[in-house]
């Protein structure tokens, strides 16, 4: 099958398909700090140290939940986000352990689709 014909990014430059252009990374890397700028640290959305040794020994040895996938668990992921309730947080029955590409991906965009969802309808 033949590859793909490159395509031209909105600044111009012509970038291979698949790929991304270097104005996009750029302005991915702004955004991110824009975000990252505003948003509380860890211990102030309530992760302490207590937290951290609490999750590591909870997901030591445990799969990653999700379906078909063979990592080990690297996350805790709250299956019902806690929004800083400290109850719903430490609750090991509201957890799941996933790998760190299935967190910070695949679970991240049910989320997103999830809260887009509540708000519209």
């Amino acid at each position: 099958m033949p590859a793909r014909a490159p395509r031209i990014c909105s600044c111009g430059q012509l970038v291979p398909s698949g790929a991304q252009c270097p104005c996009q990374i750029r302005g991915a890397a702004a955004r991110k700090a824009r975000f990252d700028k505003t948003r509380p640290n860890s211990s102030q959305r309530g992760y302490s140290g207590s937290w951290e040794r609490m999750a590591a020994r909870w997901r030591r040895g445990k799969p990653c939940a999700w379906p078909g996938c063979k990592m080990g668990a690297e996350v805790v992921d709250h299956i019902i986000p806690h929004k800083g309730d400290p109850k719903l947080r430490d609750d090991p029955k509201n957890w799941q352990g996933l790998c760190a590409h299935h967190h910070n991906s695949a679970k991240q965009r049910q989320d997103r689709r999830r809260a887009s969802t509540r708000t519209t309808s």
